[in-house]
């Protein structure tokens, strides 16, 4: 199974006050033991060096995302994203930019998404994105 793993899961995976581990972690955990193949994407790695302030932390996110395979999108999934979100507003469902662009690039790369945010349930309504439950 691969994964593109979303920021909520990586955050609270992250934590380290986190005391209570939730199913997403866990599978998270799992995937990598197994050595499963884990994405990542220039957005999530942004959204969270933003959450983290202290230096060790930041350096020690970016030295351990740097071993996990890199995906960069291409002018196709930029428009591809905006099809998405235009096929879903179309349906009644709301998403965000990011949040079109992300399940665009598990859409076409036949990825599953692994996160804890609900909005990419109401976008595999309409859209043939797998989204890990």
């Amino acid at each position: 199974m691969s994964y593109l793993v979303d920021t909520s899961v990586w955050s609270l995976a992250l934590r380290r006050d986190a005391l209570d581990s939730t199913p997403e972690v866990d599978e998270l955990k799992r995937a990598l033991e197994a050595g499963n193949e884990i994405f990542v994407t220039g957005l999530v790695l942004q959204e969270l060096l933003q959450g983290f302030n202290k230096p060790k932390a930041y350096d020690q996110i970016v030295e351990y995302f740097a071993l996990l395979p890199f995906i960069v999108p291409d002018r196709e999934d930029y428009i591809q994203a905006a099809n998405l979100r235009n096929q879903c507003r179309r349906k009644g469902i709301q998403v965000g930019t990011i949040d079109a662009l992300l399940a665009q690039l598990c859409v076409d790369r036949e990825i599953e998404i692994l996160t804890t945010d609900k909005d990419f349930s109401q976008i595999a309504k309409a859209a043939p994105l797998k989204v890990w439950s």
